[in-house]
């Protein structure tokens, strides 16, 4: 039989009654000081919401830190996964959780993520603003120095950033996963993120699934600082070479994406797969050239299906 201390650390202890109908869903991996910030922000949002951590395997002691965290605070779930899910299998199997346990509503966001203290509220707000009549709500991302954080900057359509954040609520086709806020009718209507793309473009998708059929925004009012070592775009010309085997999945996950989108969307996957090609080459990289284009024609022949969740 498993004892009480592994199932607290294996499975989900979420009450069979919940005292608030939203749920923070945070998913994790070796990043314990950064979960340490995103939970503290959570703890002290002005809207109390309940909180369900994704453990990717992670070997830095956050699942004894996550054990402590439950029996201080009784918002505190957690789930540690014997393997690293990747960010796409953590939030898949956190909504997943979340929905079997009957919230109405879900708030997800990365584990570096440090929402300012009425970022819950600002959502919650638009969501009744709106009657519900959205597919998602998205905060603004801000940098640590408070300018925009470029690697979490919405977009208007699939190719165009948002430039202007000036108004209450903004129109948006794609989002991340730093602060995304929705209800969970929209998610037995469109599934969830797909699991095998296991990092990156995983929000994209998914945002977009939703945002072809039903209206989205930026919520603006609500902000969240994603602590990012630097405020910069993911970059197969400059990074270093240990993160290198990573780009395989952005560049099948892209073409998963954008092949959705008709013969724009390929000729968006060329010219943008042709552009880094053509960086790599006057940098003197070309050996990178090679992950580009693997994982183009690995994404051509890349077909799986969303799932809907088992408790709609």
């Amino acid at each position: 039989m498993m004892s009480r201390e592994r199932f607290e650390r294996r499975e989900v202890p979420l009450k069979q009654t919940i005292k608030s109908k939203t749920c923070a869903i945070v998913v994790t991996h070796n990043r314990l000081e950064l979960l340490k910030q995103c939970i503290t922000a959570l703890y002290r949002q002005t809207l109390p919401c309940e909180i369900l951590v994704i453990d990717n395997a992670s070997t830095d002691g956050t699942d004894r830190w996550l054990a402590e965290q439950k029996t201080l605070h009784d918002c505190m779930h957690f789930y540690r996964s014997p393997e690293n899910l990747g960010g796409a299998g953590g939030f898949h199997t956190g909504m997943d959780l979340a929905m079997k346990a009957g919230y109405e509503w879900l708030w997800i966001m990365d584990d570096d993520s440090i929402p300012n203290e009425n970022a819950l509220e600002r959502l919650m707000d638009a969501d009744h603003e709106l009657a519900g009549a959205y597919g998602w709500l998205s905060s603004r991302a801000l940098w640590k120095d408070g300018t925009l954080c470029r690697m979490n900057i919405q977009r208007s359509t699939p190719y165009r950033d948002i430039k202007d954040f000036e108004a209450h609520l903004i129109p948006s086709a794609m989002a991340s996963f730093v602060s995304l806020f929705l209800r969970m009718d929209t998610v037995c209507s469109y599934g969830l993120p797909l699991k095998e793309f296991f990092i990156w473009t995983d929000d994209w998708e998914y945002t977009r699934r939703i945002s072809r059929h039903l209206p989205c925004y930026v919520c603006s009012e609500s902000t969240v600082v994603h602590a990012m070592q630097r405020n910069t775009v993911v970059d197969i010309t400059t990074d270093s070479e240990e993160r290198l085997p990573r780009y395989r999945y952005a560049y099948r996950n892209d073409v998963y994406l954008y092949r959705r989108e008709g013969i724009r969307g390929w000729a968006w996957l060329l010219a943008k797969d042709g552009y880094h090609t053509a960086r790599l080459l006057f940098s003197g990289q070309p050996k990178r050239i090679a992950i580009v284009w693997k994982g183009f024609f690995q994404g051509i022949c890349f077909h799986i299906k969303p799932e809907e969740g088992e408790q709609c």
